[in-house]
């Protein structure tokens, strides 16, 4: 399905415009993941439902885009060449809308495949009803039909009204669909609200699981206000590259985000790396909000206040926010680890403590005690043994051991 829509979506080009095929061919490329992550995960952990809800999130995508250029070649592209064009067209957003019911399910049950109690088992038949509901409303008769994911219809201003449409749009069916809608929306702020209670008196290992995908929803919000910042900051032409890297950036982040994040949470390789991510994220962030108020203030001052040659200005501040870069990295790096990287501070700072005590010590037995405490204190193993040469002629070892 893939290829043909591929196909398609360069042949439909010149007509549904940049912006809308650069959104079809990041939705490809989440296809081609949602299908490999998805077919790994059921490979290795056949029961858990993750890998099987990826691998039906790919095909409802990948069918919602085939629907819409299908559409859009059969209608515009090169009007009449394919049959039931507008019929297949009308497909699209319900394949559209099952891809966030599929969404919603991968969260409620992320990450092993359950729902996180009994309590929540309202919340998947909500999630069903609300399905229901709007496969429903693709039903009402005097819609138009716009496209899909990327409503690539529109931009080839091949819109038409609905041909599956028979429930009216007024009325009785009017009040449901509004009443559908409001229940969708709690859905969806229970269904988030689910990765919480989850996580409440969880081990540490479902908790680093959680952290995952949390890590991915916090860096969507992040590009999102980054990309309304841009607009407030930078509005009109002015906002042209940075709104589409901003944008690139948004919608690459969940695409890529969430299949691999529930690969490695599934299948729990490199689990225990996500404090480090979250840790280095955080304090490359803040550097570089740090030095760009230092590069804006730099160059205002030169220019404004001392009177600089404007490019003379741009290169003096450039220089001094690159010098500024590595001692400032290091410092917000080792705060935040004492805040979110928590382990790896400590071990930093045993190793250092380590370290420094060994300078001066002339005594074997002191050093292995200081030694095994530093790692039952670090570790916490079940047992610790020693093994010391004491004689490297006659090979003779000593144990030492801490239960």
């Amino acid at each position: 399905m893939l290829v043909p829509m591929l196909v398609l979506l360069g042949l439909n080009a010149s007509r549904v415009g940049t912006s809308k095929t650069d959104a079809a061919a990041v939705l490809a490329v989440a296809v081609v993941v949602c299908a490999g992550t998805g077919r790994l995960i059921t490979s290795r952990v056949p029961g858990n439902a993750i890998g099987w809800l990826l691998g039906l999130i790919g095909l409802t995508v990948v069918s919602s885009l085939l629907a819409e250029q299908y559409a859009v070649y059969g209608l515009a592209t090169a009007s009449g060449s394919l049959p039931v064009a507008k019929l297949v067209g009308s497909t699209a957003g319900g394949a559209a809308g099952l891809t966030v019911i599929l969404l919603l399910l991968l969260v409620l049950l992320f990450p092993d495949g359950r729902l996180p109690s009994r309590r929540w088992r309202p919340v998947l038949w909500a999630i069903f009803i609300v399905a229901a509901g709007w496969i429903a409303q693709g039903l009402q008769a005097g819609t138009k039909i716009n496209g899909g994911l990327t409503n690539a219809v529109v931009g080839a201003n091949a819109s038409y009204s609905n041909p599956l449409g028979f429930i009216p749009r007024h009325g009785f069916f009017s009040g449901l669909f509004a009443a559908i809608f409001a229940l969708g929306v709690v859905t969806g702020v229970l269904v988030v609200a689910s990765v919480f209670a989850r996580r409440r008196g969880a081990g540490i290992e479902r908790r680093k699981q959680l952290a995952w995908l949390g890590y991915v929803g916090l860096m969507t919000a992040l590009w999102a206000a980054a990309l309304a910042l841009s607009a407030v900051v930078a509005p009109g032409p002015a906002n042209g590259w940075l709104g589409e890297l901003i944008w690139a950036f948004l919608t690459l982040t969940p695409v890529l985000g969430i299949p691999l994040a529930c690969t490695v949470a599934v299948l729990r390789y490199r689990l225990y790396e996500i404090d480090r991510i979250i840790s280095r994220t955080l304090a490359y962030a803040i550097v570089t909000g740090l030095l760009l108020g230092v590069y804006a203030g730099l160059v205002l001052l030169a220019t404004q206040v001392l009177r600089f040659h404007s490019s003379v200005a741009v290169a003096v501040s450039t220089l001094a926010a690159a010098a500024l870069f590595t001692p400032l990295r290091g410092r917000v790096q080792r705060l935040v680890d004492r805040r979110f990287n928590r382990t790896r501070y400590d071990a930093d700072q045993t190793v250092t403590a380590f370290a420094g005590r060994l300078k001066d010590a002339v005594d074997h037995e002191a050093v292995r005690a200081d030694l095994l405490g530093v790692v039952q204190r670090s570790l916490e193993p079940a047992h610790l043994a020693l093994w010391v040469r004491v004689s490297p002629s006659s090979g003779a070892r000593r144990a030492g051991e801490f239960p």
